[in-house]
């Protein structure tokens, strides 16, 4: 009777673990991909879509809009994140190119690196568009749809330009995002066609980085230069990255080096975290502060005082641009891309969608009156 008793025991224990992990598979599949669209009895998928990692904000909203916009589609959608890993990527785009997609839509991790994935795609049949960030020293790339990012890295510095003490020397903090992102490096060089003439002639002083000062005079800058800037000020898109170098830079800054300060940060979870550094050092008066995005959490900062601006990129147009490009490939339609992007290896038919700058004076116009945010979403909203 005890034996039975004890075997009892064992499988129920045994039950009990395989439910739970069974649980807990489905869970992390869950967080990994999502289907939309019509579904294909034979499993086929028609369009895959792979965004770099569900732990941004920017990409979960990327998630919300694609499905909104996929959910009465004809087409079956699998969505896929790469969480931050070139393989994982590589191994998501295998996985879709397994289940037949026609259309690629895929949002690198690493330009460079994506390169792979786009050429697997192609020697597959498959159509490939680059979204929001460009795939780079490849042929593979059939289109490219993002936003002008030149013009983003432009509005953030002219906010700054506008916004500044009007004092000599005033100090200037630079940051950048992922060194493997060409987007940082768009980002960095509209800013930097701004910033620089008032860098050149003293207006502002650039604090955190000597090669950002030995470069002052010089308007436009190479590849290998920038990077040489980007290397100094990477916050590699991570909100500790970027507060423990705000920190340092900081903790190294002279009293003098403080005061009114102006910050380009290049995007909202950065933007957080170095004002929330910023606003902690008793030697900080006041400082302006950049930002891109428009998440949530960035919109409240900026209600609040904490952040001074975003640039608001409307991610339901972007997505409508993708869907409409991939459709009219499946269509046999010539998609609507009137640019060019050249990648390094070749020029990418290009569709581009337009920014807005958003402050405390404008959140109402273009979030919540455009929909895009609810007033309930905030606290403090004039």
């Amino acid at each position: 009777m005890r034996k039975l008793k004890n075997i009892f025991v064992i499988l129920s224990a045994f039950l009990v673990f395989a439910v739970f992990a069974t649980g807990c598979g489905s869970s992390s599949t869950s967080n990994e991909s999502s289907n939309v669209g019509k579904k294909n009895k034979d499993g086929k998928v028609d369009i895959g879509i792979v965004l770099p990692t569900k732990d941004e904000p920017r990409w979960t909203q990327d998630e919300t809009r694609f499905k909104d916009a996929l959910k009465d589609t004809d087409y079956s959608v699998q969505i896929l994140f790469s969480q931050g890993d070139s393989a994982k990527e590589k191994a998501n785009v295998d996985s879709l190119i397994a289940k037949g997609i026609k259309v690629l839509i895929i949002c690198p991790q690493d330009g460079a690196a994506a390169a792979a994935s786009a050429e697997a795609a192609k020697a597959a049949g498959v159509k490939v568009i680059s979204y929001d960030r460009l795939i780079t020293d490849t042929d593979a790339v059939d289109y490219y749809v993002s936003f002008d990012s030149i013009a983003v890295g432009a509005a953030q510095a002219q906010y700054l330009v506008d916004h500044a003490s009007g004092k000599k020397g005033q100090p200037l903090n630079l940051y950048a995002g992922a060194a493997s992102d060409n987007n940082a490096f768009l980002f960095f060089q509209g800013a930097w066609s701004v910033l620089q003439p008032k860098i050149a002639d003293g207006t502002f002083k650039v604090v955190n980085s000597s090669e950002a000062v030995k470069l002052k005079d010089k308007a436009e800058l190479t590849r290998d230069e920038q990077a040489k800037i980007i290397g100094q000020v990477t916050t590699n898109w991570d909100f500790n990255v970027a507060k423990t170098l705000a920190s340092s830079n900081l903790t190294k800054a002279t009293k003098a080096d403080k005061g009114d300060v102006l910050v380009l940060a290049p995007n909202d979870g950065t933007a957080r975290s170095i004002a929330d550094t910023f606003k902690a050092d008793k030697d900080v008066t006041s400082f302006v502060i950049s930002g891109q995005d428009a998440e949530k959490a960035s919109v409240q900062y900026i209600i609040d005082g904490l952040q001074s601006m975003t640039v608001f990129k409307d991610v339901r147009t972007l997505v409508t641009d993708a869907i409409a490009t991939a459709t009219a490939i499946l269509e046999d339609q010539t998609p609507d891309a009137a640019g060019v992007t050249n990648n390094g290896k070749a020029d990418i038919k290009t569709k581009q969608t337009d920014i807005i700058v958003v402050d405390q004076d404008s959140v109402n116009s273009a979030l919540i009156d455009s929909g895009y945010y609810q007033a309930s979403d905030f606290t403090g909203l004039k």
